[in-house]
């Protein structure tokens, strides 16, 4: 973590004033209420989860309702995923690293951010993790 100099020679890792993190913690939390409330959506399209009469259903019904599990389940993991990665930056906004690399410690750069405000990795960090 990139240390900054005190005057008497101590360092101190790099923190983001709370003040200035508190739009962008609204704006996560917002966010990640969104994103829950589209993941308990998605239960109620799951056609598995809601059950049917197996031996009234045609092969047509039985591969539509597989296809559709299958999509509600797709869905479910990368909303999951994200949810995840939501939090954590919400944990990184507490604790004023919100916008610093969690590798490097480089400040993530704002493009990407506002692309993908959930980013705890910098884009030549994120590289790197992909490749291995």
């Amino acid at each position: 973590m990139k240390k900054i100099a005190k005057s008497n020679g101590e360092t101190n890792p790099l923190r983001i004033p709370a003040k200035l993190l508190a739009p962008i913690g609204d704006f996560l939390t917002s966010r990640l209420k969104s994103l829950e409330a589209r993941r308990s959506g998605l239960d109620r399209e799951d056609p598995f989860v809601n059950g049917r009469e197996e031996n009234l259903a045609s092969p047509d019904t039985v591969a539509a309702e597989q296809f559709g599990h299958a999509r509600a389940d797709a869905l479910k993991r990368e909303l999951d995923r994200k949810i995840v990665q939501m939090r954590k930056a919400l944990t990184r906004v507490k604790i004023g690293q919100y916008g610093i690399c969690e590798e490097c410690n480089n400040l993530i750069d704002t493009d990407r951010l506002v692309i993908y405000p959930e980013a705890t990795f910098c884009i030549k960090c994120e590289g790197k993790r992909e490749k291995r």
